[in-house]
């Protein structure tokens, strides 16, 4: 056997390098690039391997950990899990700063490979800097936190193991069933040791992702429950995008005549303009999209968790004889709720289960009333998002903020937001012109992924033009990629909504009958309330910033930003109180007892709530 002498971290540099996508016909790099902070942990090895290979697999340097590893997950995802950016750190802070990441990567089942340095496998020089030791378990570093959040873990302890584990890694995050992040820790004594290598493990390896077929019974079962439907209904996810099943799911939906709604992961699935397309469903969905679900007998789940936010905490289906057939590659998510699972690519499946179907359509009067219910959401939108749809006397509103950029964009234009106040809002007020031009961080709802994914996204595409929705709350936890995307010139434009603290998360604190505390700045405990001048501390960073006031200067400084050669940031203050409607009830705890009678009122609501939560009918 020909072997070479390589050490392990480049050994591990040369295996990513060879291993390759095919993404529309096209050879591509698997792993295109490596998001690096370095440090005493990963430096003088890994770091000196991949500076030897800068030219086949580029490296760029982020600012914070988490940062980077978040625009590693965006990259995945705007890509449709077709390549798969590495994040590597020092052991210690470093590591653990990236533990956030992970969990965005695992809960939205997103590739992500996550090499750390790790304290020495000899033990000789312990404790050794950064070193959190456990009197009971010398073993254990803090690399181990990453066991919950990734779905693959090993920590290499001799060079040949390298050889078993990285296939494995990739295997895992390829897997449409089991994707998520990977995690390898590095010890820096292992790190450096050499080893025979065999040549053949350094060969190219071309990878295509797998499109498991569903069994042939589940796909006759779900095939005799939709054929019996009455009032059919489809809620695409995620999986849409991920399997490529774009065109399947639209020729579904017209061969069969099935309306159409979309979870946060799977917006852009159809175009908005699209009869069929009912509008976005659950918490921070529309009306029409839950009157449909609160109707329909036989729910097409098609790739998706089938999480709270879809399901407004399992109340949305209030069709007692409701039949869910569960389209989904990962047989947990396919068979949950009683569903009846169809357990495999949602492209073939969609297109097996239109085989099956033959002639198969709603009636009309179903697909009408669809559509006189989605108009009645477009035009509420509309009339939100409209110039004069604020207070008077108020700044403007988050649903004219993103209602004047829809009206503005086009096909190039691809919008990103997370958490806070914003996935309700774009959720209902962009309106998608174009497939997969949409990315709202919602599955682990994680503030702070908006600048850093807009840095990703716009390294993973382009050619087009990403705008970044952020609350004031978010920006504040994580804004250093800013400096990171002028740096590297991957352009995006940031629209900053300063409404004075975490507003949404006061909604929901009120709502529930607490009074207003710790969420606003002005209901905090503070010396003074000083406003951030956003613009200033984006200009500090290299970028295009200004501050703007009211929707025309929105417009304005957005149509200047599109033409601009580097990220441009747009600040303004947003009304603290107004929100977009129409969303499905959501259990949250509330005290069974309170001296506040707005509590124990708020608590009376709840019980009556989880009344109509479906429990396996």
């Amino acid at each position: 056997m020909e072997t070479i002498r390589l050490t392990t971290a480049e050994a591990i540099v040369r295996y990513l390098i060879a291993q390759r996508t095919m993404i529309d016909g096209t050879e591509q790099p698997l792993f295109p690039g490596v998001y690096a902070i370095f440090g005493h942990g990963n430096v003088t090895c890994l770091g000196h391997a991949l500076e030897q290979h800068k030219d086949e697999l580029p490296t760029w340097r982020g600012q914070n950990e988490q940062g980077m590893a978040l625009a590693a997950t965006a990259y995945a995802k705007s890509v449709r899990r077709r390549q798969i950016m590495v994040a590597s750190s020092s052991v210690g802070p470093g590591a653990t700063n990236m533990v956030t990441a992970a969990g965005v990567a695992h809960s939205n089942r997103l590739p992500l490979l996550l090499i750390s340095g790790d304290t020495f496998a000899s033990r000789l020089p312990d404790p050794v800097l950064q070193q959190v030791e456990h009197f009971g378990e010398p073993s254990t570093t803090v690399n181990d936190s990453f066991r919950a959040v990734t779905r693959y873990w090993d920590r290499i302890m001799k060079p040949e193991q390298v050889v078993s584990s990285l296939p494995h890694a990739v295997q895992t995050m390829l897997d449409p069933a089991t994707c998520g992040p990977a995690f390898i820790g590095l010890p820096q004594d292992v790190g450096a040791e050499a080893y025979d290598f065999p040549v053949r493990f350094f060969e190219r390896t071309v990878h295509e992702i797998a499109r498991p077929r569903a069994d042939r019974g589940q796909l006759a079962a779900a095939a005799d429950a939709i054929a019996g439907a009455k009032k059919p209904l489809i809620i695409c996810g995620g999986g849409v995008h991920y399997s490529g099943a774009e065109a399947e799911l639209t020729a579904f939906a017209e061969t069969h005549n099935i309306p159409v709604v979309e979870t946060v992961a799977g917006k852009a699935s159809l175009l908005a303009s699209h009869p069929l397309n009912s509008g976005p469903i659950g918490v921070t969905g529309c009306e029409s999209a839950n009157a449909l679900a609160g109707a329909a007998d036989v729910v097409v789940a098609v790739g998706t968790r089938l999480e709270d936010f879809t399901t407004g905490s399992w109340t949305v289906f209030k069709n007692e004889s409701v039949r869910i057939v569960g389209v989904n590659v990962a047989r947990f998510d396919a068979t949950k709720h009683f569903s009846l699972p169809v357990t495999g690519d949602a492209r073939e499946s969609l297109a097996e289960l239109t085989g099956l179907l033959g002639r198969y359509r709603s009636g009309d009067d179903w697909s009408g009333t669809a559509a006189a219910e989605t108009a009645q959401y477009h035009a509420y939108i509309d009339k939100i998002a409209a110039l004069d749809g604020g207070e008077e006397g108020h700044p403007p509103t988050y649903a004219q903020v993103v209602g004047a950029i829809d009206r503005m964009a086009g096909p190039e234009d691809f919008a990103l937001a997370a958490a806070g106040g914003f996935p309700g809002e774009v959720n209902n007020g962009w309106r998608a012109k174009a497939l997969n031009s949409f990315d709202c961080e919602y599955g682990f709802s994680c503030m702070g992924y908006e600048i850093s994914g807009g840095w990703g996204a716009a390294m993973a595409m382009p050619d087009k033009d990403v705008t970044v929705f952020v609350g004031d709350g978010s920006y504040m936890m994580l804004n250093s990629d800013l400096y990171s995307s002028v740096l590297s010139g991957h352009k995006m434009i940031v629209i900053v909504c300063d409404n004075g603290g975490f507003a949404v998360i006061n909604r929901l604190q009120v709502n529930q009958g607490g009074k207003p505390f710790n969420n606003l700045l002005a209901d905090s405990k503070i010396v003074e309330e000083v406003r951030v001048d956003f613009a200033a501390n984006a200009a500090a960073m290299g970028c295009n910033a200004e501050t703007v006031s009211t929707i025309d200067e929105l417009e304005a400084a957005w149509r200047r930003a599109k033409t601009a050669d580097r990220t441009t940031v747009i600040a303004m203050q947003t009304h603290q109180n107004s929100w977009t409607e129409g969303g499905a009830w959501w259990e949250v705890g509330v005290p069974e007892v309170s001296s506040l009678q707005s509590v124990v009122d708020a608590r009376a609501e709840l019980d009556e709530g989880k009344s109509q939560q479906r429990v396996g009918w």
